[in-house]
């Protein structure tokens, strides 16, 4: 990794929001691509993209769910794209390039979250593929794209869930251990982080940069759907009646407090030749060791670039889609 992954005082914190960071910057003429943005922080980020000017499409699975989703927000083009269809991620490229225009922001927002074990249609464990694999088809198919803009970023949504697993290159897709939902997210959240390494180690030179970030604990959103009242309750997220704790020093934030750092990674001018690193609160995160307690902070199994390395390798023979 070629930038330090150390905190550089972006400025923002915890508190700061989506449009506090996107304040005063102009985004006309630029486009971006959003997955999952017709919910939660991919709607809130989707928004403020649309707001300061740019194009933005947003691809979903369930067109008339997303279309009445942002229907209120001019700028936003919905598009068809199912994450765990190899061929839908393909007509979704092929449309976009087929248009001429380049690509400015790509944001790999789309998320499932510890749900009982379910698999694509090529056998692929669900969080797996649809958090890392279709992502990677999809950046991978949209590079020309990301080249012609002489300057993009793509950001690639990790989590903290990612102190839960590094990635089990020998078994990824459970198909000879027990399957342990947080496991399985934790997995593929780790798979976003070194991701955003290889990535931005093939890009530079193309002026194509990558980061991956941890957005904070967001309890308002349809990614916790699979989550229990009594779990929730346990976490210390919501309240003895139900109410999500809001407390973004600690980790527990708004949507528009969670959307932050998904914009600071699209717009902030002090990323600037910078790229492959792991972000969090609004700002580079520091790196912890493995059995680090602090909450935030990004464990060594997510930032190792042999790690990285292995798991493009891993995620060419998986999809068949060679990128070297």
């Amino acid at each position: 990794m070629s930038t330090p992954q150390a905190p550089i005082g972006s400025g923002f914190g915890a508190a700061s929001t989506a449009a506090d960071v996107i304040a005063g910057h102009d985004l006309l003429g630029k486009v971006a691509i959003v997955t999952g943005g017709y919910s939660g922080l991919g709607r809130e980020t989707a928004r403020v993209l649309a707001e300061a000017g740019a194009r933005v499409v947003v691809p979903a699975r369930n067109l008339g769910k997303a279309k009445a989703a942002v229907e209120s927000i001019p700028g936003l083009a919905v598009e068809k794209l199912d994450l765990m269809d190899p061929g839908s991620i393909d007509d979704f490229a092929d449309r976009f390039l087929e248009s001429g225009e380049p690509l400015h922001l790509l944001i790999n927002n789309a998320a499932v979250m510890a749900n009982p074990l379910t698999r694509d249609a090529r056998g692929y464990e669900s969080q797996f593929s649809t958090n890392h694999l279709g992502h990677f088809q999809l950046t991978a198919r949209l590079w020309p794209a990301l080249v012609k803009a002489e300057g993009a970023r793509v950001i690639a949504v990790s989590s903290r869930g990612h102190v839960f697993s590094g990635v089990d290159f020998d078994d990824p897709n459970f198909e000879n251990r027990e399957y342990a939902p947080y496991l399985a997210y934790g997995q593929s959240k780790t798979a976003n982080a070194l991701f955003a390494i290889s990535l931005d180690a093939l890009g530079a030179k193309h002026g194509v940069r990558a980061f991956s970030l941890h957005p904070g604990g967001i309890v308002t959103t349809n990614l916790v759907r699979h989550q229990s009242s009594d779990f929730l309750k346990a976490s210390g997220y919501v309240d003895e009646d139900g109410k999500p704790v809001i407390d973004p020093e600690n980790n527990k934030k708004t949507i528009e407090q969670g959307a932050s750092t998904t914009v600071w990674c699209a717009v902030s001018e002090k990323l600037e030749g910078l790229g492959g690193v792991y972000c969090e609160n609004c700002d580079i995160a520091a790196a912890v060791p493995g059995d680090s307690t602090e909450m935030l902070g990004v464990r060594p199994w997510a930032t190792d670039p042999e790690f990285a390395e292995r798991l493009w390798q891993l995620s060419e023979r998986l999809t068949g889609f060679i990128t070297s």
